[in-house]
């Protein structure tokens, strides 16, 4: 694998010279001392009032969908209790094996940029911001990833939001591919339009992500010179981009999508084995449809209006088993609300005791023992 300052000589050479490095040094330095003048705080965010409305309107609108379908969703409860509790504890040991895999592959991106990490810390960073994605709209759980690596490490804020993007392009392009597959093979006998629409949407977030990334390689500083920004919007731009590119090497690709692909089976088999749990005569979902309704309720935890897509995604999965695949309101409901059990609220629950007992968000300084250096 090729050094840091190997990959910053070659885009000197292929994509023009860096030439204010300095400026770039400075402007990281303001963002980094930016973010630790205010740490994010998980208390003061819940208490702010965005952060309140984003909670209860989406269970004011759950509300009134309960009560619009009170006949229908009265055997909820009922069919909840009666689940296989073994097939529940699958679902959540194969969801939570997913945790470890996300780690190795954040732990090879950096690596990639100069910074080492292992993988048992970048779990347990990834675990505490996924608390804060739980309890928290607007995807901050990214924005505390990278802050906590920061604090915990010499690692450059900026290069770390590269390798955080560059994953979530990784997880966009796996989430379009598998669901797109699995779509077909689950509706082979005949798309209806609505799952029509889902694959146009796929087939142009792949394309649109593919123009972003070449344009973003080969044009993106640029055009940010041709515009009037100060040079440290520069400055920190070419830091993003060197942890965007500089985090994949072309024969990690392979490795890589294997690793995001397998991390995305997790979720489908978490939610297909919820749907076995259950047991339902009249549902007839399989591996398949289960990959496909499963990302897309992954899809749609992106929207950033509510913590965790709440509202959103349990519409989403209840609305693709009941119109796509035929599945009755309750059972739909019943599925969708176990599932987010496993992949919210325990989240939530698990993560508050990760949280507290964790030396993560208290940063080097409160982990460090005299006498030790202060390391990653």
């Amino acid at each position: 694998m090729s050094e840091p300052g190997d990959r910053d000589d070659a885009r000197s050479v292929a994509g023009g010279p860096m030439d204010q490095p300095a400026d770039a040094e400075q402007a990281d330095r303001e963002l980094e001392t930016a973010g630790e003048a205010d740490p994010l705080s998980l208390s003061r965010r819940l208490r702010q009032p965005r952060t309140i409305i984003s909670i209860l309107i989406p269970l004011a609108v759950i509300a009134v969908f309960v009560a619009l379908n009170g006949a229908q969703l009265a055997r909820v409860p009922g069919l909840i209790a009666r689940a296989d509790l073994r097939l529940v504890g699958l679902a959540f040991l194969v969801f939570y094996a997913g945790f470890p895999l996300r780690g190795l592959r954040w732990a090879v991106l950096l690596r990639g940029t100069g910074t080492r990490v292992s993988t048992r810390d970048s779990t347990e960073i990834i675990f505490l911001s996924w608390l804060v994605n739980c309890v928290v709209p607007a995807k901050l759980g990214d924005v505390y990833r990278a802050y906590l690596l920061k604090i915990n490490s010499s690692a450059s804020l900026s290069r770390t939001f590269g390798t955080v993007f560059i994953e979530r392009v990784l997880d966009l392009i796996a989430i379009a591919l598998l669901g797109i597959a699995a779509g077909y093979w689950s509706f082979r006998d005949g798309l209806p339009p609505p799952i029509q629409l889902i694959f146009a949407i796929g087939l142009i977030v792949v394309g649109a992500l593919a123009v972003g990334l070449f344009t973003m390689r080969n044009f993106g500083r640029r055009i940010l010179i041709a515009l009037p920004l100060p040079p440290r919007v520069v400055g920190l731009y070419d830091r993003f981009e060197q942890g965007v590119f500089g985090a994949i090497a072309f024969r990690q690709l392979p490795f890589l999508g294997g690793v995001t692909g397998t991390i995305w089976m997790t979720e489908a088999l978490r939610l297909f084995f919820v749907v076995q749990a259950f047991g339902f005569t009249d549902v007839q979902v399989g591996l398949s449809g289960a990959v496909f309704v499963a990302l897309i309720g992954s899809l749609l935890t992106a929207v950033p209006l509510s913590p965790a897509g709440l509202g959103i995604v349990e519409a989403g999965i209840v609305g693709v088993l009941t119109v796509a695949y035929g599945v009755p309101l309750a059972e739909a409901t019943a599925i969708a609300l176990l599932d987010r059990v496993i992949s919210v609220f325990s989240i939530i629950v698990l993560g508050s005791i990760g949280y507290l007992v964790s030396s993560k968000p208290h940063g080097l300084r409160a982990a460090a023992q005299p006498g030790e250096p202060t390391s990653a």
